[in-house]
């Protein structure tokens, strides 16, 4: 949530899912799983703002590997930027201020033999959204595996010059309600909202999303993400909406990196 949010920003999400070749259901794109042959990565590291073929080649890797890249349009964005962020707090990949959006040799060599995430709940509901708050990751699991893999930005815990405190909190929830469009909350705006803890707590779209936990409590995703996030949940009042599950402790001393 954020007090100023630049209205004219491009939900583009039913053209990307188009131009990723996908297949959506309930507005979620599920990406087929083709590969007989392995994926052989480009030779070089990419880095925000390329474009071309290696760019393209990765994209629809992630893609494959149901992150969300955006479009496949070769072109290293904002969207491609976070299924970047996504897969290296997946797969243990460093992530600083330095390096994070790097494509480095560690995560060419991550996508050809990628480990899946870590499931939270064992046990859990075939369709589940579970939220790592200690890797900034959330994971919706369709059929009880990982449809869809994000990067998240929870609590900050202190924020400048607003104290301290701000904390998304762990427990075992449901998806309660939705708000669409912009949403006034006294701490700011949310875009496209699904509530999880009464209409306090939600997972919303907002600018910006960073590579660290910078939010009030609320669990942000990407704009373009949350465009059609809340299509493939349950949302109800009545405690049967999708489960959601947060876990673990936020990185708050991430930029101390």
């Amino acid at each position: 949530m954020q007090t100023r949010i630049r209205r004219g920003l491009g939900v583009i999400a039913a053209t990307a899912a188009l131009a990723l070749g996908s297949v959506l259901t309930g507005g979620v794109p599920v990406h087929a799983a083709t590969a007989s042959a392995p994926y052989l990565p480009p030779g070089h590291d990419l880095f925000y703002g390329n474009k071309g073929a290696a760019v393209r080649s990765v994209q629809r890797r992630l893609a494959q590997l149901h992150y969300y890249p955006g479009p496949i349009d070769g072109i290293y964005g904002a969207d491609m930027q976070q299924a970047v962020w996504a897969f290296k707090e997946v797969q243990g990949l460093p992530l600083t201020k330095w390096s994070n959006s790097v494509v480095t040799y560690a995560f060419r060599k991550a996508l050809v033999h990628p480990r899946a995430p870590r499931v939270l709940i064992r046990h859990g509901a075939a369709k589940r959204v579970e939220i790592n708050l200690s890797i900034q990751v959330l994971v919706l699991y369709r059929d009880y595996k990982p449809a869809l893999i994000l990067h998240v930005s929870s609590g900050g815990n202190c924020l400048a010059g607003q104290g301290c405190g701000w904390i998304t909190p762990d427990g075992n929830f449901r998806a309660l309600y939705f708000d669409p469009g912009w949403v006034h909350v006294p701490l700011g705006e949310m875009y496209n909202p699904v509530f999880f803890i009464g209409t306090a707590y939600a997972i919303h779209g907002d600018v910006p999303v960073p590579w660290y936990p910078v939010s009030h409590g609320c669990v942000r995703i990407w704009m373009d993400a949350a465009a059609w996030f809340h299509k493939d949940l349950t949302i109800t009042p009545d405690g049967h909406g999708t489960p959601v599950y947060i876990r673990g402790t936020a990185p708050y001393n991430i930029l101390a990196d």
